[in-house]
């Protein structure tokens, strides 16, 4: 089971680093890794479960957050009536929207241990393909989607992981052109 002192910090060394692509089919090792970082996304939003193991609440931790320098991560969230439960291996960001999106209030990440002040540009809509892995039935197979609004900022935060990238390198007082998450009323506002 992870807990937060599996979990490493900014400044660590495998957080600045490009993660490697997981080679399919999974192995026994990467299978296990897959559940266990969805089991923490899981267990995080549990109030019982993450007072009795000290867990900051999360909507996803990847991989290299646990000192595994590989391209996989976990979600668990909904947004809007969809809901984002599985584990997203090698992903790839197809096409991203001119529009850019911020989360009000700002980011936060399980890597880092402090209040950041700021907001982060994300771009409004991406399209991305990735192999999902569904912890409960082991199953891994080629998904497509388009993601807008905070789930796209969700992704988008996730795989900057596995690019090395921490949210507080690019933190910005004010987004002038940038719309809100959640003031998005229709997608004529995309």
């Amino acid at each position: 089971m992870i807990t937060m002192r599996n979990i490493i910090l900014e400044g660590h060394p495998t957080l600045n680093k490009v993660a490697n692509p997981v080679k399919t089919p999974l192995t026994f090792a990467d299978r296990r890794l897959a559940r266990d970082l969805h089991q923490f996304v899981v267990n995080s939003q549990d109030e019982q479960i993450s007072t009795q193991y000290h867990l900051r609440p999360a909507v996803g931790i990847a991989a290299p957050q646990v000192n595994i320098s590989k391209r996989m991560f976990a979600v668990h969230f909904s947004f809007q009536d969809e809901f984002y439960s599985f584990v997203v291996v090698n992903p790839k960001i197809l096409n991203r929207s001119d529009q850019t999106t911020y989360l009000p209030g700002g980011e936060g990440c399980l890597s880092v241990d402090y209040d950041v002040d700021g907001i982060t540009p994300r771009a409004m809509e991406i399209e991305l393909e990735f192999e999902k892995f569904d912890p409960k039935t082991n199953k891994l197979e080629s998904a497509h989607l388009k993601l807008s609004g905070y789930p796209a900022i969700v992704f988008q935060h996730e795989i900057d992981h596995l690019d090395g990238i921490l949210f507080t390198s690019k933190v910005f007082n004010e987004l002038p052109e940038a719309i809100p998450a959640f003031e998005i009323i229709n997608e004529e506002d995309l």
